[in-house]
């Protein structure tokens, strides 16, 4: 007795199946990679064998259609071959097996149907054509790529502006709908936010993304920016990212632990207002006592002005620039391959549909490359702490600058208390 096997994959769909993967000892496998040339050696090698078993993971791998997949098991089944699907309750041993076969074969046609239609979806992905569906706001969907509305990308481009000056998403949407009447949600603007198509690339339902295929309405800095901006707010409490006040979520009681609210208090008859951090949940008895705002402000900029330079001079940036040059370096080798494409397609060493498939995985691979390069601190890092350690860069900022800037640079400030006293201690993000 022999036992073969059978699998066919799409290239555009699918990964060629592990051949240990049958759960039995296989003679022979026999493996279409987008055409059937080894079914029909299957077929013939058959037709010289005796008892023999073929394995199959699911029955419409034997055609594209209905008709194909039932005249090829009706051929095999007439020299003998036992047919076993190991994903599909179909056996040919069994004693009635045109009844099972009648049960799957709605199933078979759904599943072709399926196919099909994520064929075609792939074939537009090899020629990076947009997705299904609406265009995004800001764009017009033409029949090759997205190009700009002229109408509506303004709004989207002064929405990135309001929130790369600010750093605030919620305050971003409220500019929108103060500015332009154009109400969102802030989960809308969190999309359009880390949204791929308004940095100049197209994504795909499967998580794949394409770099540059159309008209960018931010720079590759300004999405890199977003991108750093978004990781910092998250580690901050939620609506801290847009309070007006800029030590606002950064601020934490050593004593208990808790995270410190800013306090606006008054007097009757009088304009003049006091600021105060207070613990949001202090579960001490007595509870630690609030703090003056402005002295925690003052310490905090002269600590910043202090510490910064030296923290950022203890960073190893031989090995950041080393990281930076790696990436770099795979990315242009990925890049001149791509170039020596359209040579092997005129020599005949790759047919143009395999030339676009391995052109799509290479532009995908390119992709992730430049989303991890993007991540990487900015190279003026020295630069810019040189310039923010000066004190009256602080005191000449609004507070929404102030926050945007504190931001950047700190993950938490601490008060140690001690006894009526208290210090600051200011950790900082690298």
């Amino acid at each position: 007795m022999k036992i073969f096997a059978y699998a066919y994959s799409d290239p555009l769909l699918e990964a060629s199946p592990d051949p240990t993967d049958w759960g039995w000892e296989v003679d022979r496998i026999y493996h279409d990679l987008g055409k059937r040339s080894q079914l029909e050696e299957l077929i013939t090698d058959c037709q010289t064998a005796t008892a023999v078993y073929l394995l199959i993971r699911r029955l419409e791998e034997l055609g594209d259609t209905v008709g194909e997949v039932s005249d090829r098991l009706s051929t095999l089944e007439r020299m003998g071959v036992v047919i076993i699907a190991t994903e599909q309750p179909y056996t040919s041993e069994n004693a009635n097996p045109r009844a099972e076969l009648l049960k799957l074969l709605h199933a078979i046609q759904r599943q072709q149907r399926s196919r099909r239609i994520r064929q075609g979806h792939a074939r537009s992905r090899l020629e990076a054509l947009p997705p299904p569906g609406k265009a995004p706001y800001g764009y017009r969907r033409t029949k090759e790529k997205y190009t700009i509305d002229r109408s509506t990308s303004p709004v989207v481009k002064d929405f990135f502006e309001n929130f790369l000056l600010y750093g605030s998403l919620r305050g971003a949407v409220r500019y929108l709908t103060k500015k332009y009447g154009k109400k969102i949600s802030v989960t809308t603007g969190r999309r359009w936010l880390t949204n791929p198509v308004y940095r100049g690339h197209t994504a795909y339902q499967n998580g794949e993304i394409i770099s540059n295929t159309h008209t960018p309405i931010i720079s590759p800095e300004e999405a890199a920016q977003v991108d750093r901006l978004l990781r910092r707010n998250s580690r901050l409490p939620s609506r801290s990212a847009s309070a007006p006040r800029s030590l606002a979520g950064l601020v934490v009681c050593s004593q208990c632990q808790s995270h410190m609210t800013v306090t606006r208090v008054t007097q009757r008859h009088q304009d003049k207002e006091y600021l105060y951090l207070r613990p949001i949940s202090c579960p001490q008895l007595p509870k630690c006592g609030a703090v003056a705002y402005p002295e925690v402000l003052k310490h905090t900029i002269a600590t910043v002005c202090r510490d910064l330079p030296l923290a950022v001079a203890g960073m190893n940036f031989p090995q950041l620039d080393a990281i930076k040059n790696s990436l770099g370096e795979a990315i242009a080798r990925q890049q001149v391959i791509l170039t020596q494409l359209p040579a092997l397609v005129e020599t005949g060493v790759l047919d143009a549909e395999t030339a676009k498939l391995r052109a799509y995985k290479l532009r995908t691979e390119i992709s992730v490359l430049q989303a991890k390069l993007a991540t990487l601190p900015p190279v003026n890092l020295r630069s810019v702490a040189q310039a923010v350690s000066i004190p009256q860069f602080w005191w000449d900022l609004s507070e929404a600058e102030r926050r945007f800037y504190f931001r950047e640079f700190i993950r938490e400030i601490q008060i140690i208390r001690q006894d009526k006293e208290w210090e600051l201690q200011v950790n900082f993000i690298f």
